[in-house]
């Protein structure tokens, strides 16, 4: 991996009625709450001093109206990433983790998959395109999607296969950044809560 002097900002969109639930959610298309909507403004009072050279934006409403809350507009610097949608959790979207289990005990994720969605494997190919498209940019890179690709993006950043990202939990509406210790990429923050104090 080449280094750059680039950082990469993580930002998950605001609450669901879903994530309330923590149902899962890929590819349906659901609005903010209204505490949602409060967090993106908090998220965008929290990266007012930042400048970016790009920001991606998954299509899905969530995020955009995270990003849109948070005083991003498309069209100036700022594209959709259809790459950056969820994953597509197939069968089991709008389910809770606890009720996949009453089926398969013990499932998880990140090793039990979702029938009829995507492979952990085609979501590690997103990630990595995702990834390709930002390195070349000079300059700090936002990217407002969801969980689990984010985490992806983040396993991949460091060099590390699809499944650690098991390890890097996100909340709704939080900030994380991806960074460089000299040639090295590192986490340098993460989940960090955006309050109205900064």
């Amino acid at each position: 991996m080449s280094v750059t002097a680039g950082r990469v900002f993580l930002i998950r969109h605001g609450e669901t009625e879903r994530s309330v639930t923590r149902r899962h959610t890929g590819r349906t298309d659901i609005p903010l709450t209204e505490e949602g909507r409060r967090q993106a403004k908090r998220v965008g009072a929290r990266l007012a001093g930042e400048r970016f050279a790009l920001v991606l934006v998954s299509p899905l409403q969530r995020a955009l109206e995270t990003a849109r809350l948070a005083g991003f507009a498309i069209g100036e610097a700022i594209d959709l990433e259809p790459d950056l949608v969820e994953w597509d959790y197939g069968a089991y979207d709008n389910m809770t983790a606890v009720e996949i289990r009453q089926k398969r005990p013990g499932w998880t994720p990140w090793d039990g998959g979702f029938p009829g969605g995507e492979t952990l494997e085609d979501l590690e190919a997103r990630a990595d395109r995702v990834l390709a498209r930002i390195r070349p940019v000079q300059g700090d890179v936002a990217l407002f999607a969801h969980g689990h690709i984010l985490r992806v993006v983040t396993a991949r950043w460091l060099e590390q296969p699809a499944a650690m990202a098991a390890r890097y939990y996100l909340s709704t509406a939080t900030l994380s950044v991806l960074g460089w210790e000299r040639e090295t990429s590192v986490i340098e923050r993460w989940n960090e809560a955006c309050h109205l104090d900064g």
